[in-house]
Formats: structure tokens, sequence, C-alpha cells
């Protein structure tokens, strides 16, 4: 067994594998849930995880945890990294030090339900405008270029980072 990354590389190749052998077994469904807990608390969760979610003190809030467009750029900035752990791991790229920050620009007139006045250059929409993640990659054994391939690779394939740059069907239903 290899490990690069604390990661097990034969498991990563044997899981690459069997998608290849079943392409079926390569569709699969996320899913998460949420409970309202009083005023902007939320406890959201997946399998047996559970997040906390509440919004700033500046939009009335309590500022106990993140409030979800934060968890968004949480979301892409692990997304990117898990990413880049992996397919270094199964480069044998030994990853030193591995920092992703993401910040994205949003508007609040729009989620308010607000048109900004035209001089002030807000979209009506709410919703973030633009988003930058600043990755810095430390690795003993690889050197430029071979960060850069990672890099590209990483970009290209993170499913998170592809879900915010292109349009996806949202169907939401009250039931």
């Amino acid at each position: 067994m290899a490990v690069v990354n604390g990661l097990d590389t034969d498991k990563l190749v044997s899981v690459v594998e069997a998608v290849k052998q079943n392409w079926e077994a390569g569709k699969t469904v996320w899913k998460a849930s949420t409970n309202w807990k009083g005023a902007f608390k939320v406890e959201t969760g997946s399998r047996d995880f559970k997040i906390g979610v509440d919004e700033p003190e500046l939009l009335c809030g309590t500022n106990t945890a993140a409030n979800p467009v934060e968890l968004v750029l949480q979301a892409f900035g692990a997304c990117l990294t898990i990413g880049y752990v992996m397919n270094a791991a199964v480069r044998g790229i030994k990853i030193d030090d591995l920092k992703v920050d993401v910040e994205g620009e949003i508007d609040l007139p729009g989620f308010l339900g607000l048109e900004a006045p035209e001089k002030y250059n807000m979209a009506k929409l709410p919703g973030y405008k633009n988003i930058t993640a600043n990755v810095k990659i430390a690795s003993s054994n690889a050197d430029k270029k071979t960060l850069e391939d990672l890099h590209k690779h990483v970009i290209g394939t993170s499913p998170v980072g592809l879900t915010l740059s292109r349009p996806v069907n949202v169907n939401v239903n009250l039931v």
C-alpha cells in the first residue's frame, strides 16, 4: 500500500478503476437537509454530520456560525484542497503545505429585495458576482511546472468550482 499525503493511493486508483468498469457507479446523488433553530440559526447536515449556520450581526444575526454564502466559499476551498491532495497523491507529489484562500463579492441590495441606484453598479440579483481563490502549495518533490500541471487539472475537475461557474438547474418545491 502506497500512502502519499495521508491517502492510500492504491485505494484511490481502485475507485477510479471501479468507475471505469461500471459507469453507472459514477452517477451519484448527494443529500443535505436543514432545520430552523430560531432567529437566523439553522442546523444543516449531510449523512451524520451537522453544521451550524447563522448570519453576522451586520445582517441581524447572532454571529454564532458562518452564513450560507460563506459556506459556499468554504465548500469551494475544501473541494479544491481535496482535489489537490488527491491528485497529488496519485501522481506521487508530496504536499508539504497547502492553503486556499477564497473570497467573493456580493451586493446586498438584491438579497434585501432592493434595487440600488445605477451609480453604485450593484447587481439586481443576489449572489456572488466574482469569486477568487488563491492557492499556495509547497512540495518538497515537485517543481513549478509539475505544480502548474496539477493546478490546471484540479481547477478543471473541481465539482464545486465547476458548479459555481456554470448554470445549474435548480428546482425548489413547496411540499
